[in-house]
């Protein structure tokens, strides 16, 4: 059986030499394509304004300190996350407090939310897992109630849209990630994306050192002031580059995996030890997640291993049971059933219908 990979980037040879070229111009920061990037990426999620980080952690810390959480707070996040999205929180002396997911779409339950807030809740991020929606409205209407902020974790969801509206336009700050696993790349990097200036300019000088003036704003060159303690967490100009051309393409990336996921669906619904998620046309699908019994699980990883199938699992171990965490948390039921339960399969433009069919055959076996 061939290959099949989990993740393919969709770099090519044109954004290769445009690369090369700004390499070779020895202006490697503080370059054309960082700005050009960030203004596609608010014309592609209609964002007001849109600042490049050095990776969706730097941006999730810069969004966490732009909204004042600091020692005492407690944020919510949820249990069944990439640990960065409760790093973030803690790094600014608050404290993540997670509450329990949905199984259905591993998003973060509403009912756990509402348990989980107290006088010192002071802010929730939100996650929109593997490219699904979270139930934005009702996550609003909580923080309306109780004057929380809210942060979006959308390092799956680029092209995940709710109401007609892209995710990550709906908190006070949205943060995207270009992993090399992501719907576009850049290596490392990531965005933040929101609709206020105060949280933009807090996002734009803390991401290098607090200093007050941009490079290109200085009339004497090196004279600038520093505002606040800060660090670089700055993208390069040829990783913007890259990230740019991608996202000039990726309408049609988003087609296609939408394309796969319906396959997947088609392919999958006779399976009776097998259950997914219903066909979003608004979900993004970074990844397709499917889910069944620990024991049917074990045997399909082996099985995939054993014909070059690339796999993953989001996440394997929930953010509230490793050690860091767990001494200090109970745990979330749904979200340990999830990790138990869960494998994600690929759904990258490379991948045909005739590798989707070997990938169901293979789970049609277990």
């Amino acid at each position: 059986m061939e290959k099949i990979k989990f993740s393919k980037n969709n770099i090519n040879k044109k954004d290769i030499r445009e690369v090369e070229k700004i390499l070779k111009s020895g202006w490697l920061t503080h370059g054309k394509y960082s700005n050009y990037f960030e203004k596609e990426f608010s014309r592609f999620t209609g964002s007001k304004y849109s600042s490049l980080v050095s990776n969706c952690t730097a941006g999730l810390h810069l969004a966490c300190k732009a909204m004042g959480f600091q020692k005492n707070d407690e944020v919510i996040v949820p249990a069944q996350t990439h640990v960065a999205t409760a790093h973030a929180v803690e790094y600014t002396g608050a404290k993540a407090v997670f509450a329990d997911i949905n199984l259905y779409d591993g998003n973060i339950n509403i009912e756990s939310i509402k348990s989980k807030i107290n006088k010192r809740t002071k802010g929730i991020i939100i996650v929109h897992f593997a490219g699904y929606p979270c139930e934005i409205d009702k996550i609003l209407k909580i923080c309306r109630d109780s004057k929380l902020k809210l942060i979006e974790d959308c390092a799956h969801a680029l092209g995940t849209y709710y109401k007609n509206k892209h995710v990550g336009n709906f908190g006070h700050a949205g943060v995207f990630s270009f992993y090399p696993t992501k719907q576009i790349t850049t290596g490392e990097g990531g965005m933040v994306i929101t609709s206020s200036k105060k949280i933009y300019n807090s996002v734009k000088q803390n991401k290098a050192f607090g200093i007050d003036t941009d490079i290109k704003d200085r009339k004497v060159p090196g004279l600038y002031n520093v505002n606040s303690l800060a660090l670089n967490f700055r993208l390069t100009d040829f990783q913007a580059c890259l990230g740019y051309f991608q996202l000039k393409r990726y309408k049609k990336e988003l087609i296609q995996r939408k394309k796969i996921a319906k396959n997947y669906c088609k392919l999958l619904k006779k399976s009776k030890q097998v259950s997914f998620h219903n066909f979003m046309n608004n979900a993004s699908y970074f990844i397709f997640p499917i889910f069944l019994k620990k024991k049917f699980k074990m045997k399909l990883i082996n099985l995939f291993k054993k014909n070059n199938v690339g796999f993953s699992i989001h996440y394997a171990r929930p953010v509230n049971l490793m050690n860091f965490y767990r001494a200090r948390t109970k745990e979330c039921k749904n979200a340990k059933k999830f990790s138990d339960e869960t494998i994600s399969l690929p759904c990258h433009s490379d991948i045909n219908l005739k590798q989707i069919k070997a990938i169901t055959n293979l789970i049609d076996k277990i």
